[in-house]
């Protein structure tokens, strides 16, 4: 049987089914197209989705051997919400942080603040104290949810920034109260009385961009469930692009393995929060463990894996050295980072099941955007894929915000309820990439006749090391903290496993004495393993520049990549 195309697909599914049905509104004096019937916020989305999960008895959440109903998953989180009501507070447009690893109590804050009316701060849970500090700062945070040691890390800020650290194990010190006594303090039944807009404010979270600091990126209601819906949305077009055969079993239970960190949009929206109106189940993994994984997938009869390339990788390697077929599996995506193409063809062969995909999207856009999979994304692996229907638009821009011819290469923008509503407290940020509603990304690319899109390069000076973004002039900010350094230029080099790892070159202060493993131990105390260059090139002359004065960060980086390249013959 013949399916439809990819636009014929799109289009009847918003004719026929009303969940998925388009209007038009004004967002911030910008008309845009949104879903005309879907929830109004995320407390509507939680207690809409009961249908959606069937029986409520059934498993919903697992994580550790802990399982959660969805019926039970509600009450958590209603008890929470009514506990940050009436014990800490908490309304319309509190902000309330979130500091720790990947487990249900992150979920169930998350969700309880919402539905409380307030904001979630989204802490990164890799940053030292010094990177909490400065969250701290922008975001004017208080009260704050963590684990053991992002409490540990969060310790020294408690009296100057009048913290109150909730601990969300029992025995986390120095925390000043419990998860679970706070959560016996729920006296009321029903969930918070308050009035929550489309409009309002969901969560702030963080994207390292191509400045020292990490922006704070503030996202609303309407713009997560917009995204939400417009993945959703995907399940029904599937069947109708690619018929499935007559004699077919029907559809298992959607279930999705999280293995990315929460506090990112790749887990939290198209994972968690899409989990709910699509009545999937969803596993948590606390740490990546590829045999772990394995298990899981197999145990728990999971669907739906979404990872960073470096972890495909790792889960292929893993279950062809447990013999595990992993066959329940229907659906294999990448975000983060861009596949190797040569993953792409390995993983259709490891894993015949699933369909091999690919996605992008930021955090500035609640992680919608762009994606392939299956025949398509096979045929041509270097590819980003088809914009998602139906609320958003493309265009290509060059350096003066004009439409460059089809084709040519440009400056990736975008347009769509889902962006975000600004950077926090950065106005000169905020108008230098959102512009009457289309958002600039930073990234370069084109597109072809029949709306396939090739993201070909980055406008943004960043590393993406596994999936994780890193600044460079982040990393330059650290390595320039060292008394022996007088100049530093941080930049990508290719790695086989995690993609890119952070390279720098140095250049030392007259008759200062650095050795490599001198500056990774200084940088330790200053940001986040993940950012401290795997590579350091340590010279006494100065670094070389360009014809306006500039570090050539060009010229540094092709000459320590050709020493390297050297070194490993």
């Amino acid at each position: 049987m013949t399916g439809m195309s990819f636009d014929k697909a799109a289009q009847h599914v918003i004719d026929t089914v009303p969940t998925f049905a388009v209007t038009e509104t004004k967002i911030r004096g910008v008309t845009q197209k949104v879903f005309a019937n879907t929830p109004a916020h995320l407390r509507d989305l939680l207690l809409s989705s009961r249908a959606a999960q069937g029986d409520g008895a059934a498993d919903y959440l697992v994580f550790e051997g802990q399982r959660w109903s969805f019926d039970a998953f509600c009450e958590d989180v209603r008890r929470m919400a009514d506990a940050l009501t009436t014990q800490h507070g908490v309304t319309h447009g509190t902000r309330v942080g979130i500091a720790m690893r990947n487990c249900p109590e992150l979920l169930i804050v998350m969700m309880a603040t919402v539905s409380a009316g307030g904001v979630a701060v989204m802490l990164n849970a890799w940053w030292t104290t010094e990177e909490l500090e400065y969250a701290l700062g922008i975001s004017d945070l208080h009260l704050i949810f963590a684990d053991g040691d992002r409490i540990e890390r969060l310790k020294p800020l408690k009296a100057d920034r009048q913290l109150t650290l909730i601990g969300v194990r029992d025995g986390d010190g120095a925390s000043d109260q419990s998860f679970s006594d706070l959560m016996a303090q729920s006296t009321s039944t029903g969930w918070p009385d308050v009035d929550i807009d489309t409009d309002d404010d969901f969560a702030i979270m963080f994207s390292s961009g191509t400045t020292s600091h990490p922006k704070g990126v503030v996202l609303t209601h309407r713009g997560a469930i917009n995204a939400v819906f417009s993945w959703l949305m995907q399940f029904h077009m599937g069947p109708l692009v690619n018929p499935p055969a007559p004699d077919a079993p029907a559809a298992p239970r959607p279930c999705a393995l999280v293995v990315t960190p929460l506090f990112h949009v790749t887990a939290s929206h198209p994972l968690f929060l899409l989990s709910l109106p699509a009545g999937a189940k969803i596993v948590v993994m606390g740490k990546w463990d590829a045999k772990e994984a394995v298990r899981l997938i197999r145990d728990e009869h999971v669907t739906r894996f979404l990872g960073v390339p470096t972890q495909c990788a790792d889960l292929l390697a893993a279950a062809k050295r447990m013999g595990e077929p992993l066959d329940t599996l229907d659906y294999m995506g990448s975000g983060g980072a861009k596949r190797p193409a040569a993953q792409v063809h390995e993983l259709a062969e490891g894993f015949p099941t699933a369909d091999i995909a690919t996605g992008w999207g930021m955090t500035e856009t609640n992680a919608l955007g762009i994606g392939l999979s299956g025949d398509d994304y096979l045929a041509q692996p270097g590819l980003a894929g088809r914009l998602h229907p139906p609320v958003q638009s493309l265009r290509f821009l060059d350096d003066d915000g004009n439409d460059v011819p089809r084709g040519d290469i440009g400056e990736i923008a975008v347009k769509s309820p889902a962006i975000m509503r600004c950077y926090l407290n950065k106005p000169d940020a905020t108008d230098e990439v959102l512009k009457d509603g289309w958002l600039r990304t930073g990234d370069l690319g084109q597109i072809d006749a029949d709306g396939l899109v090739t993201i070909v390069d980055r406008k943004k000076n960043i590393v993406i090391r596994g999936g994780e973004n890193i600044a460079c002039l982040d990393v330059e900010g650290a390595l320039h903290r060292h008394p022996a350094v007088a100049e530093a230029c941080a930049f990508a080099v290719p790695h086989d496993r995690l993609g890119e790892v952070v390279g720098a070159g140095v250049q030392t202060r007259d008759g200062a004495e650095l050795t490599t493993e001198d500056l990774q131990a200084f940088l330790r105390e200053h940001i986040a393993h993940f950012k401290i260059p795997d590579h350091i090139w340590i010279q006494d002359d100065p670094l070389p520049r360009g014809a306006t004065d500039k570090l050539d960060r060009r010229t540094l980086r092709a000459r320590c990549l050709q020493t390297l390249a050297a070194s490993d013959q």
